[in-house]
Parts: structure tokens; sequence; C-alpha cells
């Protein structure tokens, strides 16, 4: 994943990524100018006050000090409603780019193929598209408005300072010069001490999330202490990187209220110097010292949010990381070519598959499975099957040959087509937290009412025999599944996975078979169902069992990573070959 490295890069990367954070920016950048220059009211009503009604040559002269305080105060109410409407225009253009964020950074990993998507833990997604995209949001809404007000403020401070004297200006300017050359030399410390937080909080997420999933397994063995084990060290890696930035940025603002500090005293003296010699009035030398203090507060402000900076800009530059990560499966969309419906042959030819640095996994694999027919593919764990579905599936393209599904390159076909033409029922059932009839329902079209999907779904269990099994569920329909579907059988989210590939009516069907793990009874409905299920349609099944293999119409062989015999069950098993011995032993296990 490739992620900018410089702040400009980030800005103009992440503004071209979430586009809403740019609409409307000049015009708030313009008002928090506006409410910045109102904050010299301060100095300037102090000045006037003092020279022209405290210190006037006639006496005290109350009228001008009352008007001038007036004046004061309605430029403070002026900019701090203009300040409000700063915050709020960031506010709601921060929610808005934020939420383009998400849905980019969703997308791509959906997008992603599953070698792209092995490449990271499942916690270093999520912590891309949650926490670190929450950092973006802290930083374009509060951080972000605070700096921009804070260093217009200083800006317009130092020109105000420059006007009202140029030496005291200087002299200023001189005493935080240290703090610049410290800031420049400790911000790349802090930006890789943040940068491994933020990698420390993906590998952290990947854990608990992996122990969530596993925590049956976990209370099985009885083994709690160990996982706890397994996530103190990146929890401690985690408050030690976290404190080390902490510690870094505590030293920026400690050189800030040393420069403060510093610069109030000698702007002071000199201030006084001057005004002795009768270059500077008394109200000038009191008003600089406010000017000072309005100078080097907003630094300090700036500094103090530079640490938050730092650690939104991390994670920005993670998630456009994410979003900028090439989809090598690429879809081709409109430019695209269908399948034309009811033509599902397939035809594999020439196929090679290396992983990335890894062994090539399939040798140029050749497979011809004519519309309607089924084949059935044997062969030892490791011998090729799972990746040669999973590029029949197009989770992942071949590093050679192509596969051809109606005559159409699965390369040009069209994402949602393909899904369409082509489904999946793996060898356990994945169900989403929710009812039979919500995970049923991600077989159809988006725009499909609730009526159809209730005619649809009880026709789809009429179809497959299982309306005796629906009636039965507590709730029919409406029935709760839970995560991961855990609230049924194992046999039952496969029969639930059937439903719902029948109910997608593809032309081509990939079956991993899972009876092995299922009663007799539960193992009957599944066989029942996906025989109505594959029937008059082009499928491809891995076989556990070799009864599997027996009706299908052709068998494949395949031994490391190559199909080494390929013909009808009664044809190879008269060969002698290796299916023959595969046969043979599993009729002997079975006896």
């Amino acid at each position: 994943m490739s992620e900018p490295t410089t702040i400009r890069q980030t800005f103009v990367r992440g503004f071209a990524v979430s586009p809403e954070l740019r609409d409307g920016l000049g015009v708030t950048l313009s008002l928090a100018m506006v409410a910045a220059a109102g904050m010299m009211a301060v100095p300037f009503v102090t000045q006037q006050v003092t020279d022209k009604g405290l210190l006037a040559e006639g006496g005290v002269d109350l009228q001008v000090a009352f008007t001038y305080s007036g004046i004061g105060a309605v430029m403070l109410i002026i900019s701090t409603f203009i300040n409000r409407t700063v915050r709020i225009r960031m506010v709601t253009q921060a929610e808005r780019g934020m939420a383009t964020l998400r849905i980019k950074g969703f997308d791509t990993v959906h997008d992603l193929s599953v070698l792209t998507q092995n490449a990271d833990t499942r916690g270093g997604y999520v912590s891309r598209v949650t926490g670190d995209v929450d950092t973006v949001r802290n930083l374009m809404q509060w951080t972000g408005a605070a700096m921009i007000t804070a260093a217009f403020q200083s800006f317009i401070m130092l020109i105000v300072m420059a006007v009202y004297s140029w030496q005291l200006a200087l002299v200023v300017v001189a005493c935080y010069i240290p703090t610049v050359i410290i800031v420049k030399y400790m911000q790349p410390s802090i930006i890789r001490a943040f940068a491994r937080v933020r990698a420390g909080v993906a590998e952290m997420l990947g854990i608990t999330g992996e122990q969530l999933v596993g925590i049956s397994t976990i209370r099985a063995y009885g083994v709690q202490g160990h996982m706890r084990d397994d996530l103190r060290a990146p929890n401690k890696q985690i408050i030690d990187d976290d404190t080390r930035a902490g510690w870094l940025a505590s030293g920026l603002f400690s050189a800030n209220a040393a420069a403060q500090s510093i610069a109030t005293g000698l702007a002071l003296i000199v201030g006084m110097r001057l005004a002795l010699d009768g270059n500077l009035s008394v109200g000038t030398v009191v008003a600089f010292a406010f000017l000072v203090y309005q100078f080097a507060g907003p630094i300090g402000w700036i500094i103090e949010m530079l640490a938050e900076m730092q650690r939104a800009l991390v994670g920005w530059r993670r998630v456009i990381g994410l979003v900028d990560t090439p989809v090598t499966v690429a879809d081709p969309g409109a430019a695209g070519t269908p399948v034309p419906r009811g033509q599902g042959g397939v035809s594999i030819s020439g196929v090679r598959l290396t992983y990335p640095s890894g062994p090539e996994v399939l040798k140029g694999i050749d497979l011809e499975v004519p519309a309607g027919r089924r084949v059935a593919l044997v062969g030892e764990t490791g011998s090729g099957k799972t990746s040669l579905v999973r590029l029949l599936a197009r989770f992942i393209d071949p590093t050679q040959g192509t596969i051809e599904v109606g005559g159409v390159d699965l390369r040009d076909v069209p994402m949602h087509d393909l899904r369409r033409t082509v489904a999946i029922v793996p060898q356990e059932g994945f169900l989403f937290d929710g009812t039979i009839r919500s995970n049923l329902a991600y077989a159809l079209p988006e725009d499909t009412s609730a009526e159809e999907i209730e005619r649809q779904s009880l026709a789809v269990f009429e179809s497959l025999g299982l309306d005796g099994w629906l009636v039965a569920q507590p709730h029919g329909l409406d029935t709760h599944v839970g995560p991961r579907g855990e609230l049924l059988s194992t046999g039952e989210r496969q029969l639930v996975a059937i439903a719902r590939a029948y109910l997608r009516d593809p032309d081509v069907l990939i079956l991993d078979e899972a009876t092995s793990a299922v009663d007799p009874a539960t193992e009957v409905r599944i066989s029942r169902a996906l025989e109505s299920l594959m029937r008059g349609r082009t499928s491809v099944v891995i076989a556990h069992r070799l009864s599997t293999s027996e009706r299908a119409d052709a068998v494949a062989v395949m031994d490391a990573g190559e199909i080494v015999e390929f013909g009808s069950h009664a044809d190879l098993v008269a060969q002698g070959g290796v299916y023959a011995r595969m046969h043979e032993a599993w009729v002997a296990q079975t006896r």
C-alpha cells in the first residue's frame, strides 16, 4: 500500500480522495482570517485606553476609555460569532469528507483480490477504515480549525507588532528561532512514534478479532491466560510508543513556554528602555505586552496540537494508502461483456498460478466443462483444488492462461454479472448477523420488495425440499441466526447458504462439499438440496467424499498443481491409476 510521505502530499491526495473537504474551504479560511484579525482589538484598545484615556494630557478621559472599550467589546463579539461559523463549517465538511473516505476504504477492501487482502490482517483493515479515519475527522473538525485560526492570529499579531515597533518585533522573533529549530528537528521523530502507535493498534485489533472469533476454542482448551499474553506485548508496545510521542510533544510545549516567557520579559525591558528614551509611549509598551501574549498563545496552541496533527496525518496516510492500493482483479464495468444467460460452459486453458513470493501452485491446467455438466475435483490436500476454484470465482486472476464462462474471458465480465452467473457454496456456510430472511435477501437485487423476498424465499425452500425444516424454525424466515450464523448448527447454516445460492439462480455453481461435520439426517437434507441446486447447472465440485465423484459426469484428479487424470468415475476406476487407488482406499475405510 503506497502512502504519502510529506504533509503537502498528504493534504493534496487527501483532498483528492475526499473532495468534500475542499468545498468552501476558501470561504472558511477567509472567515478564520477575519476572526483572527478581530482578536487584535485587545492590544489596540489597551493602547488607546492607556494613551488617550488614562494618560491623556488633560487628565483621565473616561469617555474616551469607555468608547474604545465598547469598540473592543463589539469586535470581540463579532470575532466570536465568526469563529463559531468557522467551526460549524469545518465540522460539516469534515463529516461529509470522512463519510466519503470510509466508503472508499470499504469499497477498496471489497475490490482487493484474496492475495492482496492476505497481505494485511483483518484488524489492519478495520483500523484503517475506523480508528484512522476518526483521527482525520478530529483533525479536520477541531484540531485543524483551531490551528488555522491560531496561525492566522499569530501572523496578524506579528504584523501588528512590527507596525507598533519593529525593534521589539525582532526581539520576539529572535526568541522563537530556537523553538522553530527544535520543532523541525523533533517532528520526524514524533511522526515515526505515532506511525508505530497506529501500526500497533492495527496489530492488536487483528489479534483481538481473531480471539473473539475463536473464543469457543480458547475456552475449550482453557488458554485464556495464553491469549492475554498474546495481547500484552502489542499493548505494552502501544503504551511505550504513545508515551514516547507524548514525551517528545511535551518537549515542544516546554520550548514554547520558555520562548514566550523570555520574549515577554525582553520585550518589556527593551520597550521600557525605548519609552524612557521617548521612542515609544507607555501605552504602546503595555499593548505590546498583550501582543506578545496573543502572538505566543496561539503558537502554544499550535505546538500543543501538533502532536494530534501528526497522529491524524499518520492515520490519514494509512487510509490513503488503503484507498490507493492497486486493484489487481479489475472490474471492466460497463465496458465488459456479460455472459449470455443459460450458456454456462466453463473452459480453462493453460492456467498457471504463482502466489507472490511463493511457489507455482497451478502448472498449466486445461479443463472443459460443458454447460449443464458436473465435474468433481478430487486430490490430496495441497493439490491445488481450492486455488483453481478461487480462479473460477475470480477472487484472483491467473498468472498465465485464460478462464472462460459461456465463451467470455472472466476478466472481461463485469463483476455484477459474474456474481449473477457464478455462485459459490463454501465448505462452511457463512451467515451475517440477522435473520434467515435478511441473509437470503443478499442474493436478490437491492430494490426487491419485502413481499417479493418472502415469496421467492418460500418458493426456494419448497423447491429444495426444505420447507419442512423452515416451518420447524421458531420464527420461520424471521428466525435470528446470530453472528456468523452461530445460533444455527453447522448443517443448518449450510442449508441457508444453499437456499441463498439457489435464489441467485446462477448458471455456474462452485461447491466445496461439506457434509462430514453434520448428523446423518442433516447430511441427507444437504445432499438432496445440493442435487436440486445442481440440476441443469454447470457445477464444479470439490469432492471430499468420493461418493460425490461417483455421481459426477466427469472427475478431474489433481496432484501437485496438475490434472493428472480426467474422465468418468467408471473409466478412471477401470484404468487402475491414481483415482482408482484413492477410490479403493475410500471404499475400504467406509466398509
